[in-house]
């Protein structure tokens, strides 16, 4: 039985490393450690030496030049002290079988680098973006999400439905070009949907998509189902009592969850 070894990078505005840490060693991590983003460029630690690679929420840089816009460019151009690039050990890492969870902040850098939705296998290319909400706020809430079960993301496996909190001001996604759309939907890459908490089924009304992302977009992933991507914080719904429906007797499945079904994949991969 494999290992997990994850990683959760921190530094330069990240803010939820200690929740996604916590979550990922709930779920099962054998090896669980928060590095700061210089560790790694130092060389004084190795993605590829890890399996499951978590960008936790934050604000980046200050969301300056646009939400993880710096960050991705610091990571295009980072070397370590042997030279070696750290793209280069992502690619790797990835190779290698591991898993990529980005959340909010994580998944702005995610689209950002184009690890998401790289479609046709074409990785490291942008081909969506995350721009500001339609409210023109920042917006703090609950929300529900329907996972499609038509894509091959491991993280969303035999789910249904989430609550989560989302806390952001930048989640509207905005593709390249409409045949991207089309093509996220025709491939599975849209792993979780915002939807009417009624219904179950996704919406486009407002709150319930809280940034106006079309075809109600809360989070990707890649064709290989490793990458998630999503503006929603899985962390943050750790225990029952963080739901605001627990004292009426609501108990939802937990944002955990997520993290479960990737320690169960990798325990099953060497």
């Amino acid at each position: 039985m494999a290992k997990v070894r994850t990683l959760v990078i921190t530094g330069y505005g990240t803010n939820c490393e200690v929740e996604s840490a916590y979550a990922a060693r709930a779920a099962g991590s054998d090896v669980t450690d928060i590095v700061f983003f210089s560790d790694i460029a130092a060389g004084r630690t190795r993605i590829p030496d890890y399996n499951f690679l978590i960008f936790p929420g934050g604000f980046l840089d200050g969301d300056d030049l646009g939400a993880a816009q710096a960050a991705a460019v610091r990571w295009k151009h980072a070397k370590n002290a042997a030279g070696d690039a750290l793209l280069g050990q992502l690619k790797t890492f990835f190779e290698a079988g591991g898993l990529v969870l980005g959340i909010c902040n994580g998944f702005q850098l995610l689209v950002k680098l184009g690890l998401l939705p790289a479609l046709g296998g074409d990785y490291f290319a942008r081909q969506v973006s995350l721009a500001n909400n339609d409210s023109a706020r920042f917006e703090d809430r609950w929300v529900t999400l329907a996972a499609n079960p038509e894509s091959p993301c491991i993280f969303t496996r035999g789910l249904t439905r989430l609550d989560l909190p989302v806390r952001h001001g930048e989640g509207k996604l905005v593709p390249k070009s409409p045949e991207i759309l089309d093509e996220l939907v025709k491939t599975g890459a849209i792993a979780l949907s915002y939807a009417d908490p009624a219904t179950g089924e996704t919406t486009m009304e407002y709150p319930q998509n809280p940034n106006g992302s079309p075809l109600a977009i809360a989070g990707l992933t890649d064709p290989s189902g490793r990458i998630l991507g999503l503006m929603p914080h899985p962390e943050a719904f750790n225990h029952p009592t963080n739901h605001p429906g627990y004292t009426r007797g609501e108990r939802p499945q937990l944002g955990t969850v997520l993290f479960e079904n990737a320690v169960a994949h990798l325990r099953g991969h060497a």
